[in-house]
């Protein structure tokens, strides 16, 4: 974004003096009608005739076609400074016929003579200022002197005459000394501004180099928080554009921030190190982030604070890392439990069973014992279950990696899905897949029991009904993304934050099902990203890398 002194540092010479020029040939086109105006005034007061009809016609026609031919070469003639020069040499000629029709000596025009050399020395400068100074008391010198010789003048008169040429000539001179030290100190401050502005300038754009520069994100606002700049890292990280936040509160990334900015003002009062906060804020896509950032007051030129500046940075990466290293230290934990009671459960259990369906078979099915056995059968059952997923989660068998169809892995499990007890006619399922195959690199088996867990905890969701979709996109890095979403009742932000966590259950599951869906998704290179909110439902994002 470019600023005012950069547009001013970028503007030539000759560009001004061209805009001056236009100024120049408005103005002398005034001052004529002006002066016609005063000498018609004066005429009908005082009844004198000090300048004629007769000669007032070729002064206003000349003057006339002088700026109709100014204009014509100020928009085709680009060499600004020689029409200048022109324009003040036929000024002086302009001016010493008037004096001329007008009195000589005794005309009140004389003084236009400085009014000349005064605007010569803002568009010749110093030197074109003394020309024209020498230049105005020669031409009236020549004039007056012609006008002696061919009228003759007493001794009286001519000592008068004389002593008015010398103090007009003196005048000249002082005016042109006074206007070349003007133009002087003129294009001293000139050049010191246009220094200075290129200064400023520079100055500007390395600073905003520099911010933008800056892989963190920094946001400026006023006092109200309302955003007023937002720099590219700014717009990387948040997915937002500046034209689309500015002007915005900044609590729309940052949420409720009176109690942060208070501490912030308070350490930089101190002197103390701003503290670090954090937050957690939605893309335009709807991707969670969370964000680390400082707050510090924006100080104004008279040290006053206007507004504050927040730098931050996107954590999510280190925090989906950390969550990575306190699960796998969990399964670590629950591998190395696993292999020390897994058989002491099963071996027993079995044992149990076995009892348990051999008295059965001895007893009618209708008396009391006969249904407790049952009963004792059946969470037998469930039990083994638990141990098996518990086996199978801490102790996965090693992927048999191939090319695989992801998308006929989905169409088989919602096939079987279909068939299954858990669907009712209050359920919806919707499939949208491409007509192409989209081969990733997986073992079939486990891509299917990730789809298999997600649908099937998706539906415990929707117990009243509802609607399952699944869709396959490509992705950005030859990637697919797998889509889940439900209209189940959702989950609250600690439950997702603990949603891939063992034994961790929103379903009344075993709590094992996401987490070895998790695991399979990490031993695919894949990631997995949960997105709910109660009573809206739960939208599960898997991307995995496409085969090549």
């Amino acid at each position: 974004m470019a600023s005012w002194p950069a547009a001013l540092s970028s503007q030539s010479p000759q560009t001004s003096l061209g805009r001056r020029l236009w100024w120049l040939i408005t103005g002398r086109a005034a001052t004529a009608v002006l002066l016609l105006l005063i000498a018609g005034v004066w005429k009908w007061s005082s009844q004198s005739n000090p300048i004629t009809s007769r000669s007032v016609a070729p002064l206003i026609l000349s003057v006339a076609g002088l700026t109709l031919a100014y204009c014509v070469a100020r928009l085709a003639w680009k060499d600004f400074l020689a029409q200048a020069r022109l324009q003040i040499l036929f000024d002086v000629g302009m001016v010493t016929w008037l004096v001329w029709i007008s009195g000589n000596v005794s005309s009140p025009y004389v003084a236009l003579y400085i009014v000349i050399i005064s605007v010569a020395s803002l568009f010749l400068g110093r030197r074109g200022a003394l020309i024209t100074s020498i230049g105005s008391a020669g031409a009236f010198n020549a004039c007056v002197l012609y006008a002696i010789s061919r009228h003759g003048a007493s001794s009286e008169a001519l000592a008068n005459t004389i002593q008015t040429v010398g103090l007009s000539d003196i005048s000249f001179l002082v005016v042109g000394l006074l206007a070349a030290k003007l133009a002087h100190s003129q294009t001293t401050s000139d050049v010191q501004l246009a220094a200075a502005t290129r200064s400023l300038a520079d100055l500007r754009a390395l600073h905003e180099r520099i911010v933008e520069s800056i892989r963190s994100g920094v946001i400026t606002t006023d006092l109200q928080g309302r955003i007023y700049t937002f720099n590219a890292a700014a717009e990387e990280i948040t997915g937002y554009k500046l034209g689309e936040v500015r002007g915005e509160d900044a609590s729309m990334f940052f949420g409720d921030m009176s109690r942060q900015i208070a501490d912030s003002m308070n350490a930089a009062a101190t002197g103390k190190v701003s503290p670090r906060f954090q937050a957690d804020c939605l893309t335009p896509n709807g991707l969670a982030l969370r964000l680390g950032f400082t707050i510090a007051p924006l100080s104004g030129e008279s040290g006053e604070t206007s507004g504050m500046v927040i730098t931050f940075q996107d954590l999510t990466g280190i925090r989906a890392l950390e969550e990575t290293s306190r699960r796998q230290d969990r399964m670590a934990a629950v591998g190395r439990m696993a292999a020390s009671i897994a058989h002491e459960i099963r071996n027993p259990l079995a044992a149990m069973r076995g009892s348990i369906q051999m008295l059965r078979s001895e007893m009618d099915g209708d008396t009391e014992q006969a249904q407790l056995m049952e009963i004792i059968l059946r969470e037998s059952d469930r039990l083994n279950k638990i141990v098996a997923d518990y086996l199978n989660y801490a102790r996965p068998r090693p992927a048999e990696l191939k090319n695989v169809d992801i998308g006929a892995v989905i169409s088989d499990t919602f096939k079987l899905l279909r068939n299954s007890d858990e669907i009712t006619d209050r359920h919806s399922l919707q499939e949208d897949l491409p007509a192409r195959p989209a081969i990733v690199s997986g073992d079939p088996e486990q891509l299917k029991q990730v789809c298999w867990n997600i649908a099937r905890n998706a539906l415990k969701a929707m117990p009243r009904g509802g609607t399952f979709r699944v869709s396959l996109q490509d992705s950005a890095n030859h990637r697919l993304r797998l889509t889940f979403a439900d209209d189940g009742c959702g989950m609250t932000p600690e439950q997702v934050e603990h949603l891939f966590e063992p034994f961790t259950s929103t379903t009344g599951g075993t709590g094992l099902g996401l987490s070895i869906v998790y695991q399979i998704i990490r031993d695919h290179n894949g990631t997995i990203n949960v997105r709910s909110r109660q009573g809206e439902g739960t939208v599960i994002t898997v991307e995995l890398p496409g085969s090549s």
